[in-house]
């Protein structure tokens, strides 16, 4: 059974680490893909590993609705450090105040917004959209990212998006 919607071709990945990549990593990288263009306000996204190493990410260069979006300092390894510092906070602070676990982080700023999503398996979702979003459009398609990937994202298919990653980085 698959966990991608009916119907629905996944594309590969632009750039170099597109090739070779398994069934299940190029869908990963289509459903991120999907999150960034159909969700208005979205600036970048970056999935972290639960020890916060970058598994995915869009790139924060790409032209979105004619656009030039930013991402903090124009890196998404800059978002995925902050995605990771974020969710290691937010754990740690749930931890002392016998919260449970966390399951989204929200924070709101003068020139954006950031959202964090815990993903099955510890892995974290992140995104960077404009201040003026909403929020609750954001939130509800980063569930359905996290819906449909999070059971997917098994250790292997970790390792070779991390790979992935380095190859390209």
């Amino acid at each position: 059974m698959t966990a991608f919607p009916r119907g629905a071709t996944p594309v590969s990945p632009a750039g170099p680490a597109a090739y070779g990549l398994s069934h299940e990593a190029r869908n990963l990288h289509w459903l991120l893909t999907n999150l960034v263009e159909e969700v208005p306000g979205v600036r970048s996204v970056a999935v972290v590993s639960s020890d916060g190493l970058l598994l995915l990410s869009s790139d924060p260069r790409m032209a979105h609705r004619g656009e030039r979006p930013e991402s903090p300092r124009g890196s998404t390894a800059d978002l995925a450090t902050i995605v990771a510092g974020l969710g290691s906070l937010t754990t740690g602070a749930a931890c002392l105040m016998d919260g449970g676990f966390v399951k989204q982080t929200m924070v709101a700023m003068d020139e954006g917004s950031l959202f964090v999503m815990t993903i099955s398996d510890g892995s974290l979702l992140g995104v960077h959209a404009e201040p003026d979003c909403d929020m609750s459009f954001v939130a509800y398609h980063m569930a359905l990212f996290v819906g449909r990937a999070g059971h997917v994202l098994t250790p292997e298919l970790r390792r070779e998006l991390r790979q992935s990653v380095e190859a390209v980085g």
